[in-house]
């Protein structure tokens, strides 16, 4: 097993994740919980887009979005994904690959609920990733939904989490002279015992 001390010291990459995600919301000045979304189409044509990560689970990644988005429909196709997490202020990022899951139970729905009311309204409102011939369209569906739904709307049914359990994480902390500090966890299933390998920066 590769030598691992300082920030890169433990066995569980989920625990380094945590820790180093920590470190980051004393130091980045937005959003320290973004990530960039990888997935694909049928036609293999890839696609990226910010995220916000909202949950290091014990050996999962959450984040929450429409069930209709592109995003959301191209996961649901390949049932994989992948994310880049990139902290400038601290020159470090996290590369994780994996398989997906719906997360659309009682942890979703007290997400949801957590969320603003505007936030909330939103949700209902905006059928993401589809045409829309105006703002003015859009503002007027916020309030046809405020005043159907009221001060405490429910999560819609087209709404909720998606949960990413790695196959793949790669850790990469910048090195003087280029010469970058690289750790791939990796398994062959998800009840399989992680692999870890050092790699050239």
């Amino acid at each position: 097993m590769a030598e691992r001390t300082g920030i890169f010291a433990g066995d569980d990459p989920f625990s380094i994740a945590r820790a180093w995600l920590t470190e980051a919301e004393k130091t980045e000045i937005n959003d320290p919980n973004a990530i960039a979304l990888a997935t694909t189409d049928l036609k293999g044509m890839p696609n990226a887009r910010m995220v916000l990560l909202k949950e290091i689970e014990q050996d999962a990644f959450l984040f929450y979005t429409n069930y209709g988005s592109v995003k959301a429909r191209e996961i649901e196709a390949a049932g994989k994904a992948a994310f880049v997490m990139h902290w400038k202020s601290l020159r470090r990022q996290i590369r994780v690959r994996g398989v997906t899951s719906r997360e659309d139970g009682s942890k979703a729905d007290a997400y949801f609920a957590s969320r603003s009311l505007q936030s909330r309204l939103g949700a209902w409102a905006s059928r993401q990733s589809e045409p829309l011939t105006s703002r003015t369209r859009l503002i007027a569906e916020v309030a046809r939904v405020t005043g159907t739904l009221g001060p405490a709307p429910k999560r819609p049914p087209f709404w909720g989490g998606i949960r990413l359990r790695p196959l793949e994480m790669e850790f990469w902390a910048d090195g003087a002279f280029r010469l970058h500090d690289r750790f791939r966890w990796s398994r062959e299933t998800l009840e399989g015992d992680w692999s870890i390998t050092r790699l050239n920066p």
